[in-house]
């Protein structure tokens, strides 16, 4: 099963590690450090140019790979099938 996280990006589920709400994410010092790092590093794709609402973190042959989607967390998760609670 594959997950579309906007434009033409398509990535199978079970390379998903989390989907995460970027505006309670940025809150944190550790995970806008985080984020500074991985993009240096090149380890983040941005789907668009939009403001991202969510960061789905996944590994592909034990690399992880950082997609940054203008879709929110709450919409992604309901294509994921899994169950979402506020």
């Amino acid at each position: 099963m594959f997950l579309h996280l906007g434009e033409n990006t398509v990535i199978p589920m079970k390379d998903i590690i989390g989907i995460f709400d970027m505006e309670s994410c940025m809150y944190g010092a550790d995970t806008s450090q985080f984020l500074r790092l991985a993009e240096e590093d090149g380890f983040v794709v941005r789907i668009n140019e939009e403001q991202p609402k969510s960061m789905i973190v996944t590994e592909v042959n034990k690399k992880s790979k950082i997609y940054l989607s203008p879709i929110s967390s709450k919409t992604l998760s309901k294509r994921t099938k899994f169950r979402y609670e506020d």
